[in-house]
Order: structure tokens, then C-alpha cells, then sequence
């Protein structure tokens, strides 16, 4: 199989995840190269449903390698809650199962709160139809190179430093623009010690695991999240998500070099539906009995 890139052609929801899944049985590494907790894969294995929003859905498998790239961004809470659910099924995750990027970004409390309160100040027809998760806001800060880092949690000094800036930064916007509350800088401090605890042994370097995964001739599946469509570049634009989802963010997603991409499978389906706002022609209206029976 080589190296695949594995994405969506449409809106997300194509059913990337049962093509994902077929793939897996032949792949050793499967790596999540974008988004966050706002997509995901579900699954059905022998009649039982796995819901993977963050960890690759090929931790299902208990010999292959999964990583979750630098271009995802992990809300430590939500990562955590999948991996306890995966062990309470009889699937323990261990850092030797499970690799995560230094380099991948931290949704932080912030985000969640600045995400809910700019949808909500939106008016009628503007609305992204975010999922209020903390995305967009968690690709700004990157982007304006104030970001977190899940490596700078093994370093409480240089966390607290950018924690207590970013949190005064946040505050001010909740407060001045948005008259919510301020969100504590303690909490959230003591909060993020405990996951750095649990999540420190899982951190490392992605892209020389990649690099010697590739010349030790091990096949790698690259699985993405959302669609074309929703790409920030090239989809239906404002009404994207936060990230690139298209095949070339898989080697920037994960450091990955681009000449060692051998294959890129694109996936469709034969009707078109899309999760929030923006226009779409061939939309039913909500409760159309012809869109039930699609949907179910």
C-alpha cells in the first residue's frame, strides 16, 4: 500500500470512515493529519459503534502505530475522555500504540468560550454554524504565533508564561466585547497540570517517526477529516472550517515529506449534505420527509 492520503471530496460525512477502516487492515501507521474534535470517523466492528473524534481510527487495531499530526489541534479533555472509553471497551491506549505531536496545538478553555460568544453576536445569514468546540479560535492564535503547544506542557514555566498572556488577552475580549465573566487563570493552570500528566508519556516527534516508519518500508495511511469543500482555502468560503482539509495538508499536517505520497484516494457519495450554515442549492428544508428518508 505505500503511503495513501485518504479525504473527503465533499462536505465531510462522505463515509471516509468505513474506507479508512478497510485500509487500516493493510496499513502499519495511520496518522491524522487536521482538525479537531469537530470531526471524526464513525466506526461499526463487529456490531459494536466506535466514535473516534481525535485519536485515528486505527487504534482499533491493536498492532498498528497511530499519530496524531502537528496540524491537529487536541482539546486534552476530550482526547482523554476517548481514551478511557477505548480502555473501558478492552482497548487500552499506550504511548506505544499512540504518538502525539510536540508540535500539535491545545484547544484551551478560551477558545471554547471566545467561539461561542462570536456565533452568538453573529446575525441571521452570517453564522458559520461553528460547533462552538474552540477551533477556529485554537487555528487563530497559531496562526498569531501565540499558540500552546501540547510539547510545552513537560514545561510548567514556559506554559504559565504564555498561559497568563493569552488568558489577560481573553479575558479583555470576553469582558469588553462580550460582557461574559472572566475565566480564571488558577483553574485553568491546575487544570492543564493534571492532563499534562497524563497525556506527557503519549508527546513526541511525528515526523522522524514518519521519516523512519517510511525506510523501514512500513505503509502509512493518511487519514483526513471534513471535506474539500470545507477547506479554508478552496472550500465554500467563510463557511469552512479552520484547516486545510485537502490531500496536500498531509505532509504539512504531519511533516511529512511530499515526494514520498504514492497514492491520494478521494471519497464521495452520490448525494450531498453538508453540517452548518452557508448556501447549498439543493438544500431540504428541515423535517422534509425526503430528507429523513436520505438522512436515516
Amino acid at each position: 500500500m505505500a503511503s495513501v492520503v485518504v479525504v473527503g471530496t465533499q462536505w465531510g460525512d462522505e463515509g471516509k470512515g468505513k474506507i479508512v477502516d478497510l485500509l487500516t487492515r493493510y496499513a502499519d501507521c495511520i496518522v491524522r493529519f487536521q482538525g479537531g474534535n469537530n470531526a471524526g470517523h464513525t466506526l461499526v466492528v463487529d456490531g459494536k459503534q466506535f466514535i473516534c473524534h481525535i485519536i485515528p481510527s486505527g487504534i482499533l487495531y491493536e498492532d498498528k502505530a497511530c499519530m496524531i499530526g502537528n496540524g491537529v489541534i487536541i482539546d486534552p479533555d476530550v482526547l482523554l475522555e476517548e481514551m478511557n472509553d477505548l480502555a473501558d471497551r478492552g482497548l487500552p491506549v499506550t504511548p506505544e500504540r499512540l504518538m502525539i505531536s510536540e508540535n500539535a496545538h491545545l484547544i484551551m478553555p478560551y477558545h471554547k468560550s471566545l467561539d461561542l460568544a462570536k456565533e452568538a453576536s453573529l446575525a441571521k445569514g452570517k453564522k458559520i454554524g461553528t460547533t462552538g468546540r474552540g477551533i477556529g479560535p485554537c487555528y487563530i492564535d497559531k496562526v498569531g504565533r501565540v499558540g500552546i503547544k501540547a510539547g510545552e506542557m513537560r514545561d510548567p514555566d514556559l506554559f504559565e508564561d504564555k498561559l497568563k498572556a493569552n488568558v489577560e488577552e481573553k479575558n479583555f475580549l470576553l469582558t469588553r466585547k462580550f460582557g461574559l465573566e472572566p475565566l480564571s487563570f488558577e483553574q485553568i493552570k491546575s487544570e492543564f497540570e493534571g492532563y499534562a500528566e497524563k497525556i506527557s508519556p503519549f508527546i513526541g516527534n511525528v515526523s522522524m517517526a514518519l521519516d523512519k516508519a517510511r525506510k523501514d518500508n512500513r505503509n502509512i495511511l493518511f487519514e483526513g477529516a471534513q471535506g474539500t469543500q470545507l477547506d479554508i482555502d478552496h472550500g465554500t468560503y467563510p463557511f469552512v472550517t479552520s484547516s486545510n482539509t485537502i490531500a496536500g495538508n498531509a505532509c504539512i499536517g504531519s511533516g511529512f515529506g511530499p515526494a514520498h505520497i504514492d497514492s491520494v484516494i478521494g471519497i464521495l457519495k452520490a448525494y450531498t449534505t453538508r453540517v452548518g450554515e452557508g448556501p447549498f442549492p439543493t438544500e431540504l428544508p428541515e423535517g422534509d420527509k425526503i430528507g429523513d428518508e436520505l438522512q436515516s
